[in-house]
């Protein structure tokens, strides 16, 4: 049976003891029925894996032992995934919990022209991707932004390796020969792609306009599909 892994973002190097949060401290006690000495592993979200056993069970504030602790190095790879939001809330959550277990860097959600939805929940979504984190068993939670508007994402963002998917016709590499950098921005359009003009604002700010093959894929499965081809494990 695999070691619970919970996520403790106050958890910081060389502490002897640590008390869980209130919502880690139930599900181990009350959902998983765990008690004294049993083995838990936790995570701080920014690079470090803590092996712990629990001291003091409670359903509110239980404490844990730690017995070692190990930091790992951030990933050599930066891959900062742009996506339109999309008017289907559980088709945005879905993939921003697969791109968190794939191992993306950060994610920008982005207002284009064509941007039709209701409102961004990002407690919720922050939540995805700490749970996905956890899912996946690693140690780096990756950057989720608050919306920002198409041309600000493109005047903010400094990556060394810029690139944007789109359905017009025009001269595009098979996102397949690219070769990704270390440091790497991908933006996926709303239904309805990116309008000429946010393509062209593109292309004017130095991004490399890619194509994701012969079909037209809904949003989040272009962003998987391009993702998968482009992170380096």
């Amino acid at each position: 049976m695999s070691v619970p892994y919970f996520y403790e973002p106050q958890l910081i190097s060389g502490n002897p003891s640590f008390t869980l949060s209130e919502t880690s401290s139930k599900h181990c006690i009350q959902v998983l029925r765990m008690q004294l000495n049993d083995r838990i592993d936790l995570t701080n979200g920014k690079g470090f894996l803590f092996e712990a056993s629990i001291s003091v069970p409670d359903k509110k504030n239980t404490l844990v032992t730690i017995l070692s602790e190990q930091q790992f190095p951030a990933t050599a790879q930066n891959l900062t995934l742009g996506i339109a939001l999309l008017k289907n809330s559980t088709r945005l959550e879905w993939l921003i919990e697969k791109a968190t277990e794939m191992g993306v860097t950060a994610i920008v959600p982005m207002i284009c022209e064509r941007t039709i939805f209701e409102k961004f929940k990002w407690d919720r979504m922050q939540n995805i991707v700490q749970s996905a984190m956890i899912q996946s068993q690693q140690t780096w939670l990756p950057a989720l932004a608050a919306p920002i508007p198409f041309k600000e994402v493109i005047a903010q963002q400094k990556n060394t390796q810029k690139l944007i998917a789109h359905c017009e016709p025009g001269d595009k590499m098979d996102v397949k020969k690219i070769t990704a950098g270390q440091d790497c921005l991908l933006l996926i359009g709303p239904e309805g792609d990116f309008s000429k003009t946010e393509i062209e604002w593109a292309l004017q700010h130095g991004y490399q306009a890619i194509h994701l093959g012969p079909t037209r894929l809904r949003t989040e499965t272009a962003g998987l599909f391009a993702l998968s081809v482009l992170k380096n494990f």
